[in-house]
């Protein structure tokens, strides 16, 4: 059983277990008291000038004790992130990553002039609503409830926090950094005069993409075609 719970789990995209993983250690650690949430918030002053900075990523990686929201921020944040990976993303791990860095900044420079503690509900989001722009037409359900169109989920989840009597500055940051993403990846270099502005470093491409191998079977082909050219101009 173990042996095969850790197949399972090595086959689950490289940046998806990472951070999946390392927000269930971050919560356990907490909730066994190892450390305090006091260590892991979001506080640019203590970042700047006690040099904290640990922080800028703890912040990201603790969604509260156990309980229904962490079950549910994590849950969301398996399914969303996954299918990004596994979809979109395929075979692009370097720009998967340059997707987290750039939604993480950002959100980090919005974090300094908004009062948010932990940044990770509002990067779910951001995954969520990057996932939903580009799969329109899937259709959905909410707990049986609500029947609708992908691009709506980021707003059903935001009604649902909202419901609940949470803030939804948080949902509400998730989006606009998702739409900014998607904006600068999806909708602007697709514009006439538009060009790409998100352009994935080669030192991230040199650390998470391997090189693709050619297929033996082409580079055959055009050796036997090569061959051929060459035997054609020595009969001319």
């Amino acid at each position: 059983m173990a042996h095969n719970f850790a197949q399972e789990y090595f086959q689950i995209p490289v940046v998806t277990r990472t951070y999946t993983t390392a927000c269930v250690i971050t919560t356990t650690a907490v909730q066994l008291e190892v450390i305090s949430p006091f260590q892991l918030y979001f506080n640019p002053d203590l970042i700047i000038r006690r040099y904290q900075i640990w922080r800028l990523i703890t912040s990201f990686l603790f969604f509260g004790s156990f309980g229904f929201s962490f079950l549910f921020n994590i849950i969301f944040l398996y399914r969303y992130c996954r299918m990004l990976e596994e979809g979109c993303f395929r075979g692009r791990t370097a720009d998967f990553v340059f997707m987290f860095l750039f939604g993480g900044v950002v959100m980090t420079l919005f974090g300094v002039f908004v009062n948010i503690f932990f940044l990770g509900q509002a990067f779910i989001i951001m995954l969520v609503y990057v996932w939903s722009r580009r799969h329109p037409l899937v259709r959905m359900n909410f707990f049986g409830l609500v029947n609708f169109q992908a691009p709506f989920l980021p707003w059903v989840l935001t009604t649902f926090s909202l419901l609940l009597g949470n803030s939804i500055v948080i949902d509400l940051l998730g989006i606009s950094v998702g739409h900014m993403y998607y904006f600068l990846e999806d909708v602007f270099p697709n514009q006439p005069g538009g060009r790409r502005l998100l352009v994935t470093p080669q030192l991230l491409r040199a650390m998470f993409d391997q090189p693709e191998e050619p297929d033996y079977r082409t580079l055959q082909e055009e050796q036997q075609g090569g061959d051929l050219q060459q035997d054609e101009e020595q009969h001319d």
